[in-house]
């Protein structure tokens, strides 16, 4: 019985002035580390507070940095938006000596330049992801992974300076000519496409004709998608363009749809993998239906950043598209975009010119925003459908 009580520690009472101490009116010691605990804990969540309101704070700052930039560029550009209203971004004509100012021709060029280099661009960086993931062996995969990350550390001045020296004479000379040849005006495949596009287009004009927006008949609507077709490839070859800036932009951007595709292509658990393989599928069947489907919510977000990238693209752009203030009517024909004009005219300009130029940068980056939304839209759309 005596070692009993010994071992659970229910003998007789501790002496006094051995240091042990009882709670009021209970039966467990108060432990010395009690108050270093709780002190502990009060440093802790005093940390944790302290850690949440900075973080708190970064993100409104960015929130607030958005805010002010858009303020700024109301402000500059609010004589613009007197003048012209927000008519202003439909406008064509961009002529600084007579002050007529209008952001159509820059509008047209920065989508068309963007919508061609993605079109290129993606197909190659996506099936770049699928190659260094899938198919090349490891050692291979990490030089090419590397070179191809490389390529997005060069600046865009040296891509500019590439299109210029090497990409021009090249379009010039050989690229353009045989566009022209095969695919410009009076060839079978501008008459092909104009009477596609009449095809297209007339069921839309006939639907708009019965509720009062438009006149159109089959014969002028005809004539004028003709009149587009074989206009897409005419025009001198003179190497810059909008098909030059097009490429140099989508070579700009393949690294990055590459470098975001194969992290979503990681992503894709191997148990997919195997349990297509183990179905009979092909490797090819694997990736296009275990691979592809699975992250197609990630790649549409790869190739949808590209776009974002090519959209704000400047020096490259402003060495290689030619510079005309015009829309244009041709891959062929100069053009600029808005952050090409930008960079060419921000530092002479004053008085409404400089306005309508910061009109066109509100303009880029509202036409940016919208794109990121439609991004996210897209994501959260094909995230539910999988």
């Amino acid at each position: 019985m005596y070692l009993q009580e010994k071992h659970t520690g229910r003998g007789t009472p501790p002496p006094p002035g051995s240091g042990s101490s009882f709670a009021d009116g209970g039966d467990e010691p108060v432990s010395p580390l009690s108050n270093t605990t709780s002190t502990l804990r009060s440093d802790s969540s005093r940390g944790d507070q302290i850690y949440r309101w900075v973080l708190r704070g970064i993100s409104w700052s960015i929130i607030a940095l958005f805010v002010g930039l858009v303020f700024l560029l109301v402000k500059m550009s609010w004589e613009a938006w007197s003048q012209y209203g927000f008519g202003f971004v439909f406008l064509n004509q961009w002529n600084p000596p007579l002050e007529e100012f209008g952001a159509a021709p820059f509008l047209v060029g920065t989508l068309i330049t963007s919508l061609l280099a993605v079109l290129l661009a993606a197909p190659i960086g996506i099936g770049t992801a699928l190659f260094l993931k899938e198919i090349a062996p490891t050692r291979i995969a990490a030089v090419l992974a590397f070179l191809v990350e490389l390529l997005a550390a060069i600046p865009s001045v040296v891509y500019g300076l590439w299109g210029i020296f090497v990409l021009a004479p090249l379009m010039r000379e050989d690229v353009q000519p045989f566009l022209a040849n095969w695919f410009g005006p009076e060839t079978l495949f501008a008459y092909g496409l104009g009477h596609l596009l009449t095809g297209f287009a007339y069921p839309i004009v006939l639907i708009g004709s019965q509720f009062g927006w438009s006149e159109v008949s089959l014969s002028i609507l005809s004539e004028n998608m003709q009149r587009f077709s074989h206009a897409l490839m005419d025009g001198p070859p003179m190497g810059l363009g909008l098909l030059t800036a097009s490429l140099v932009l989508s070579i700009m951007i393949i690294p990055t749809i590459t470098a975001l595709s194969r992290e979503v292509l990681a992503t894709v658990p191997d148990s997919i993998r195997e349990a297509a393989l183990g179905l009979g599928a092909t490797r090819w069947e694997m990736m296009k239906l275990a691979l592809l489907k699975t992250g197609r919510a990630g790649l549409v977000g790869a190739v949808l950043l590209g776009v974002g990238r090519a959209m704000g693209e400047t020096m490259a752009v402003t060495m290689v598209i030619g510079n005309r203030n015009e829309i244009p009517t041709s891959f062929m024909n100069p053009a600029q975009t808005m952050a090409s004009v930008l960079a060419n005219e921000y530092g002479e300009a004053s008085g409404l010119h400089l306005s309508s130029l910061a009109a066109v940068g509100l303009t880029l980056l509202m036409v940016s925003l919208i794109v990121n939304l439609l991004a996210r839209g897209i994501i959260r759309y094909l995230e539910k459908q999988a």
